[in-house]
């Protein structure tokens, strides 16, 4: 008999495929259904880098253009990323601090396997993504979660981890701005997780996938900002949210070299590497991000205003976030803070999907999440069956 392997038995549920699944078993039971839970934006990914990608893939004088792209690599791809961080963070890095990677998610996993032994500690903040954990599991590591809450601006608390995981744990990752509470942190908040890993020897992982969705004049910030943070610290970054690429794959993860060439050995045995019209295709993005993320941003912008506008009138105690594509909101008092049946029951009774908090651990307990990934009509209409049903 085949039986899956141990390690499986200790993973949660994926939460996205949970919602999947309940969307689909709500349609089938004649349900319509709209849905505000997938972070996955609707519009298409800017012409320019469409453009790049079909004329690159359709060149035939490029005799490796169908190769590996671990043994074709194109330089273009690491220049652009190493010329964007000096122009966006004032960082400048060395090719042997930057790695390509198939977005974040699988990089995330990969760097777990890379530097992480079975036995060994990684923090996690909660609410945080859930990559995070099953990197950990899948290397047979022990995840701590660090709770991340309201009353502390939904920023770690480094005094509050205890000094057993201080001393045990190898990596922490962290996530701002946040998904999926929105939080965003300042440079004063890098600095302290860089001391908090260089005083503990803890490697820093910084999830950066929200960096550039930012709005009202707020810009963030990069770990790798701070004076002597690749000693100790990586960041991730997808072009999956910035750039309207979320089914392209296509990311990379910089700073630290030690961490850095991890996760490129892992690589290396595991898959081989982007296409090189990916690849070209992530030099255009990069190259043109101060022309097309402000458009896109711009869209986030007046959605955010629809919902939370919305909310607030019907009785929600709601801040305009600055960061992400995401509302994080409290879940109604008559519900005990059980975001599981405030779910439950406004898909069943309204129709419409919302990311429940337990979802990214307990201590996101009590909150929803909802995407603004959606078209400007259906989150309307959406927030309109929201406020109708909250009303009852």
């Amino acid at each position: 008999m085949i039986t899956f392997a141990d390690r499986l038995d200790k993973l949660p549920p994926y939460l996205f495929v949970d919602i999947r699944q309940k969307i689909a078993a709500a349609k089938e039971q004649g349900v319509d259904v709209i849905s505000l839970g997938i972070g996955d934006p609707d519009h298409p990914t800017p012409d320019p880098i469409v453009e790049t990608l079909c004329q690159t893939i359709s060149n035939t004088e490029d005799l490796d253009r169908h190769r590996y792209g671990c043994d074709n690599p194109v330089e273009d791809f690491p220049e652009s990323i190493i010329a964007y961080y000096n122009r966006r963070f004032n960082v400048k890095l060395n090719d042997d601090q930057v790695a390509i990677t198939m977005g974040s998610k699988d990089a995330i996993v990969k760097l777990s396997l890379g530097i992480l032994n079975p036995g060994d500690i990684g923090i996690a903040a909660s609410p945080g993504y859930p990559t995070y954990n099953i990197g950990h599991v899948f290397s047979s590591a022990t995840t701590y979660y660090a709770p991340i809450l309201r009353e502390n601006n939904f920023l770690v608390d480094f005094d509050a981890i205890p000094d057993e995981v201080k001393r045990l744990a190898k990596v922490l990752w962290i996530n701002y701005p946040n998904n999926p509470t929105t939080a965003t942190a300042d440079l004063d908040f890098f600095k302290r997780a860089i001391e908090f890993g260089r005083q503990y020897d803890i490697l820093i992982a910084h999830d950066n996938a929200y960096s550039e969705n930012t709005y009202d004049g707020y810009i963030s910030p990069s770990i790798l900002q701070v004076d002597g943070a690749d000693e100790v610290a990586v960041e991730f970054f997808s072009l999956s949210k910035a750039f309207n690429m979320t089914g392209w794959r296509l990311g990379f993860v910089v700073g630290n070299s030690t961490a850095v060439q991890a996760v490129k050995k892992v690589k290396d045995n595991i898959d081989n590497g982007s296409l090189r019209a990916l690849q070209f295709a992530g030099a255009k993005a990069l190259s043109i991000a101060d022309e097309i993320t402000p458009k896109l941003n711009k869209i986030y912008v007046k959605r955010r205003d629809i919902v939370v506008d919305s909310l607030i009138e019907s009785g929600w105690l709601l801040d305009k976030p600055k960061a992400t594509m995401y509302v994080w909101a409290p879940v109604p008092e008559r519900f005990d803070g059980s975001s599981r049946l405030f779910a439950t029951e406004l898909l069943e009774n309204a129709g419409v999907v919302v990311t429940p908090g337990l979802g990214y651990g307990q201590w996101s307990e009590g909150y929803f999440r909802i995407s603004l990934t959606y078209p400007d009509d259906i989150i309307q209409t959406a927030i309109n069956r929201i406020q109708e049903f909250s009303s009852k």
